[in-house]
C-alpha cells in the first residue's frame, strides 16, 4: 500500500510544467527519476545516469521508500535547472530527444559529473571563453575513405577554422574557412562512428563537406561548442542589434532533410551551389512537377522550386523522396524570416550574378 501511494505522488509530481518534461533533453515521456539528484528524465537519459552511478528508477514499476518520495519532492526538475544550469552559456548546445547520443551524454556529464554550470567551478572550460583552440581530429580524405589526423584550429579573433594536412604547420594550411560560413552538425551513421561531425561550408558559390571525428566523446563535443562559441561572437558582431532569441538558432544548424536529387531543366546552365528559401509570403513556394520529357534524366520524380528570381527543377528517385522533400520545403516556407535572413538571401542572390 505504501508503495503504491508513493508511487501516485511521484506521478502527480510529474504533471507539474518543470517535472513533465525530461531536465536533460526535453523529452516528454519523464518516467524514470534520478533520486541521487532528484530529477525526472525520459528512458534515454537514466541510462546515462545510470552509467554515472545516479541511482535511478522507474517512477511507475520500481519500489520507492517514503525518505526517497520526500527527497524527489524537495528537489524536482525546477530546483536541478537552477543549480546545474545555472551558468550554461548561450552558445553551448543543450540537446533535444531526437540528438546524437554523444551530445546527450556530455550534456548530463557536463552538468552533474563535472559540474560545469554551476559557477562555482573552473568551468566552462578555456575552449569556450579565450576564442582560441587547436588539437587533433581524425579527417576523412577527399579522394578516399581513409581518416588521417589533421592539425585544426579555431580563431575568434580571425573568424576562421584552419585544417593542415601535417603537423608541421610552417606549410601553410590546406584550408582556411571563415566562420560566416561554416555550420557543424553530428552526422554519426554517415561518417561512421559514434562521435562522427560534418564541417560544411561555402567555398565560392559550392558548398564543400568536411567529416571528422575525435576518440574521445568529450574533445568532439568541446569541438563543437568551441565552434559555437565562435559563431556567436561572428553573429554579435555582424548583427549588433539582434537578440539572442534571433541569433541562437543561427549558430548551427541540423538539417530538415539531406539526400540527393537531380538538378535539371533548361535554366540550369552553370552550377550554383545554394539557394535561399524563404517564406510563402516573399514569393518562394514548391509543388510537384511532371516534365515534358525525361530523357536523360534517371530519376522521373519532379520537384518545382519556385523563388522570386527563377525556377529550379529537381528530380527524385523515389515518390517517397519526392513527397519528402516537398513536406521539408513548406516547413521552411512556414518559417518567418529574420532582419538576418534578408540579408544572407541578398549576399547569395549576389553571389549568383
Amino acid at each position: 500500500m505504501a508503495n503504491e501511494r508513493n508511487n501516485r505522488i511521484l506521478l502527480e509530481m510529474v504533471k507539474q510544467p518543470a517535472n513533465s518534461r525530461c531536465a536533460d533533453c526535453g523529452a516528454a515521456d519523464s518516467d524514470w527519476a534520478s533520486y541521487k539528484l532528484g530529477v525526472f528524465v525520459c528512458l534515454q537519459c537514466s541510462g546515462v545516469h545510470r552509467n554515472l552511478s545516479s541511482r535511478v528508477k522507474s517512477i511507475r514499476l520500481d519500489f520507492w521508500e517514503d525518505e526517497l518520495v520526500e527527497l524527489m519532492k524537495s528537489k524536482g526538475n525546477a530546483v536541478s535547472k537552477d543549480h546545474y544550469e545555472r551558468s550554461v552559456p548561450p552558445y553551448y548546445y543543450q540537446p533535444r530527444q531526437h540528438d546524437c547520443a554523444v551530445l546527450r551524454e556530455e550534456w548530463i556529464r557536463a552538468k552533474y559529473d563535472r559540474m560545469e554550470f554551476t559557477g562555482k567551478t573552473k568551468y566552462p572550460p578555456t575552449s569556450y571563453t579565450t576564442g582560441f583552440y587547436e588539437g587533433m581530429l581524425w579527417k576523412k580524405g577527399k579522394d578516399n575513405s581513409q581518416f588521417l589526423k589533421r592539425k585544426f584550429v579555431l580563431s575568434e579573433r580571425e573568424f576562421t577554422l584552419v585544417y593542415y594536412n601535417k603537423e608541421d604547420v610552417s606549410k601553410g594550411p590546406k584550408a582556411v574557412i571563415p566562420i560566416k560560413d561554416l555550420n557543424a552538425t553530428f552526422q554519426p551513421e554517415k561518417i561512421g562512428h559514434a562521435h562522427g561531425m560534418q564541417l560544411t561550408y561555402l567555398k565560392g558559390s559550392v558548398t564543400r563537406n568536411i567529416f571528422v571525428y575525435h576518440e574521445s566523446p568529450e574533445e568532439i563535443v568541446t569541438w563543437f561548442n568551441a565552434i559555437r562559441a565562435t559563431r556567436y561572437a561572428y553573429l554579435r558582431t555582424a548583427y549588433p542589434t539582434g537578440r539572442d532569441e534571433e541569433l541562437i538558432p543561427k549558430i548551427t544548424r541540423n538539417y530538415i532533410m539531406e539526400g540527393y536529387m537531380e538538378k535539371t531543366g533548361p535554366m540550369d546552365a552553370e552550377e550554383l551551389g545554394v539557394v535561399f528559401i524563404g517564406t510563402a509570403k516573399n514569393g518562394y513556394a514548391v509543388k510537384e512537377f511532371t516534365p515534358k520529357s525525361t530523357r536523360g534524366n534517371k530519376w522521373k520524380c519532379g520537384i518545382l522550386l519556385e523563388t522570386p528570381q527563377r525556377e529550379f527543377v529537381f528530380m527524385c528517385e523515389q515518390e517517397r523522396e519526392q513527397k519528402q522533400w516537398l513536406e521539408a520545403f513548406r516547413q521552411v516556407f512556414a518559417r518567418p524570416m529574420a532582419p538576418q535572413d534578408y540579408t544572407v538571401e541578398a549576399n547569395i542572390r549576389g553571389r549568383k550574378r
